[in-house]
């Protein structure tokens, strides 16, 4: 009872001091734990159990967004007695929705997940390696952390008493904590036939031993699989295109001139124009079926992970970039895309009115004879809605058949408005090849997807653009009839005999002209906010007017010298892809190393604003673009302070062996550029969470007693960069 009390408070203690803590380390809100299940003889399961506290998340391996998120990793070291049986698998609800400052879906983790790798174990052993990952919250991102983690194989042997052993879960797994942080597992004993495991737990304070009961304990749910979860309105959007979509796909050749013909057929054949109408609403039903179990039978082949896995797999990228392009010139008109004749043969011969299987046939029979039309968009679609979640492509197929089949049951029940259909022409021929423009557009995307996740930098910002430029140019040049194809008609003739634009087809053609004229200032670094989810982020953008070459109020880069001479040097090259779009825009100098700011701080006499930011921080693209573009803002940065830009989660450069140490803050090893800086905040400022603002001069001596947090406040931000460089002058006269 005295500990207990004793415990409290110095709780109560720490909670009070820490109340008047302006910049404090915020504790690792992840929980781990470890266990080794065995399945047969020489079969286990290694399972890292992670519960996370709530409003945080841990991002997927496949994570998406825009290719700055950091999934987390586990590295197993070599043992000659294990055989690692494929990659680590994750289980638990995925859940895939849009964050503010993020292009993109992000696939991500809250409450709790498992991670499972499978081995083949020969003999007795431990098994050791290391772990890494990052949890963030709606705000911001804490540091990448990296653990040890060890399992030991204590029966690999004893086969056939392993059976009778319960596996412990999640709530039940060997984990314990203490003030000082998260336990990790080293050393886990099972003993065959019993229902307690031991294991010797070591915490960031000392070591410890948890004792666990296993029996009758019920599977984890964690481990359970789930499904993705989309926001309403993200869905709803989703089936609004693939409406559209079907609509669009009426006015191709294929549909559009079939259209009088069915409707006519259907009233001709029916001895009651109810007749005739219930036939059109049954063959209407029967393309809806049709799509439906198709988009069924591909959400039934896509697995649990899927959506992520197409989102962002470089190698899948690629292959839905190279059938985008094989479907855009086939509208285009380079070749048809046709099914079989035989498969249109079969179906006809089995169409009648007489019942609904023979009108479904003839719906079959619509769907075959006009694939080389709705080939392309439903494709597309189905494409796009898989990379939405798993069941999404049934719902698609709904909404897309509804669109497809919504104007046969109408004009069945209207007749009298088919009259005023407009006649097949050339106009639907031009309606493919639009959207033969849109597919190689399209195809740009997820080139772009692949080319960000493996970083090839062949579709920078400024070339992706330029591509769209190109294309929806021509397009507009299309249009306006200045570019023809060999199977286009010529354009109608008014009473002078000379050719002229139809009312909607101008009307396309400046849609598109406006479209083109709205890219055209992203080439030089405009943000382009409505196409945010589409285009490369702006660190790949090489050249943004204003950052250098004398074009506008910056007038410099990151790697140019300031007034005195001095300029940035290390990291620069690496650095500048990740840059913010306020940096290159007004030509603010960065730098990207600790030592190297103190450095120069000391030859150009100026105060040091230390960054300490991150690649994916989503609140520190907000102060930059809500504050630091701001010019009462900018001209002092500028002007008045050497600016050290810290990216805490940037692990892709690893720091020479010389320079490698062990953090006692963080209790972890320093290994990359990332870390460094990471430890850099929490040993020498007592924070770990980004942004946040440090002011010292050229020795590292604090020149404000606190750091300065998120807060989009500009005349607070100038007030504190005031009272920092009085500060500052006043110590250096």
């Amino acid at each position: 009872m005295f500990n207990m009390l004793k415990s409290v408070m110095l709780l109560a203690v720490f909670t009070l001091f820490s109340f008047g803590l302006h910049a404090q380390i915020i504790k690792d809100p992840t929980t781990w734990s470890y266990e080794v299940k065995k399945e047969t003889a020489d079969h286990y399961e290694l399972i890292f159990h992670l519960k996370i506290k709530e409003g945080w998340h841990i991002y997927a391996f496949d994570p998406g967004g825009d290719g700055s998120l950091l999934p987390p990793t586990f590295n197993f070291d070599k043992n000659a007695n294990v055989v690692l049986k494929g990659k680590v698998k994750q289980h638990g609800k995925l859940i895939s929705e849009t964050l503010e400052g993020i292009d993109g879906v992000v696939n991500m983790y809250k409450n709790q997940v498992d991670y499972v790798q499978e081995i083949t174990a020969k003999a007795n052993t431990k098994i050791t390696g290391k772990q890494e990952y990052q949890v963030c919250d709606d705000h911001m991102c804490l540091p990448p952390k990296k653990k040890n983690f060890t399992f030991e194989i204590t029966d690999a042997v004893a086969a056939t008493e392993a059976t009778t052993t319960p596996a412990a879960t999640a709530d039940t797994a060997v984990v314990a904590t203490s003030a000082a942080g998260t336990a990790t597992v080293t050393d886990t004993t099972i003993t065959a036939g019993s229902n307690v495991a031991t294991a010797a737990v070591q915490t960031n304070s000392g070591a410890a031993t948890a004792e666990v009961k296993t029996a009758g304990v019920a599977p984890d749910a964690a481990a359970t699989p789930g499904s993705n979860s989309l926001e309403g309105k993200s869905l709803w959007m989703i089936l609004l295109l693939c409406f559209v979509g079907g609509l669009a796909s009426v006015i191709t050749p294929c549909v559009f001139s079939m259209i009088p013909v069915t409707v006519g057929f259907f009233l001709k054949q029916s001895e009651k124009k109810a007749d005739g109408v219930r036939n059109a609403i049954y063959y209407s039903l029967s393309i809806i079926i049709i799509f439906t179990i198709i988009g069924l039978v591909i959400s039934a082949l896509l697995g649990k992970n899927a959506p992520n896995f197409i989102a962002t797999n470089w190698i899948v990228n690629i292959i839905f970039f190279a059938i985008f392009v094989i479907f855009g010139a086939s509208f285009l008109g380079a070749f048809e895309l046709t099914l079989p004749s035989s498969w249109t043969s079969k179906t006809d011969s089995k169409a009648n009115t007489k019942s609904f299987s023979g009108i479904f046939f003839m719906a079959l029979t619509l769907v075959i004879v006009s694939f080389s039309c709705t080939g392309p968009i439903v494709g597309s679609l189905l494409f796009s809605t898989a990379a939405a979640g798993r069941f999404v492509p049934a719902l698609g197929m709904l909404a897309f058949s509804t669109g497809l089949a919504l104007p046969f049951a109408v004009f069945a029940i209207f007749p009298e408005y088919l009259q005023k259909l407009g006649k097949s022409g050339g106009w639907l021929n031009a309606v493919k090849v639009v959207f033969g423009f849109i597919e190689l557009a399209l195809a740009l995307k997820f080139l772009s997807n692949a080319d960000l996740a493996k970083g090839w930098r062949l579709l920078d910002r400024e070339i992706f653009i330029a591509c769209w430029l190109v294309i929806f140019t021509l397009m507009t040049f299309y249009l306006l009839g200045f570019i023809k194809f060999s199977h286009d008609s010529e354009l109608p003739k008014n009473v002078f005999g000379l050719p002229y634009l139809s009312v909607t087809r101008l009307t396309f053609a400046m849609i598109s002209l406006g479209f083109v004229f709205y890219l055209m200032p992203g080439m030089w670094g405009a943000p382009l906010n409505g196409l945010g989810a589409f285009v490369p982020p702006m660190g790949t953008q090489d050249f943004v007017i204003g950052s250098g070459g004398g074009g506008g109020e910056g007038g410099g880069s990151a790697s140019a010298p300031d007034n005195s001479g001095v300029h940035p040097v290390k990291y620069v090259q690496a650095m500048r892809i990740y840059e913010p779009e306020v940096v290159k825009k007004f030509g603010l100098v960065t730098y990207f190393d600790y030592d190297e700011a103190l450095a120069a701080s000391k030859k150009t006499g100026k105060p040091i604003m230390l960054d300490f930011t991150g690649i994916n921080c989503v609140n520190c693209r907000k102060m930059e673009t809500q504050v630091w573009s701001k010019p009462e803002v900018m001209q002092r940065l500028k002007n008045d302070f050497i600016i050290a830009s810290l990216y805490c989660d940037y692990d892709k450069e690893l720091l020479p062996k010389e320079e490698r140490y062990h953090s006692k803050v963080l209790d972890s090893d320093v290994e990359t550029v990332g870390d460094r800086n990471e430890d850099i905040q929490a040993t020498k400022f007592g924070s770990n969470s980004q942004p946040y603002y440090f002011f010292v001069d050229e020795n590292g001596n604090k020149l404000a007693d606190n750091g300065y947090a998120y807060d989009p406040d500009v005349q607070k931000f100038v007030q504190h960069l005031d009272n920092v460089k009085a500060k500052f002058k006043a110590s250096h006269p």
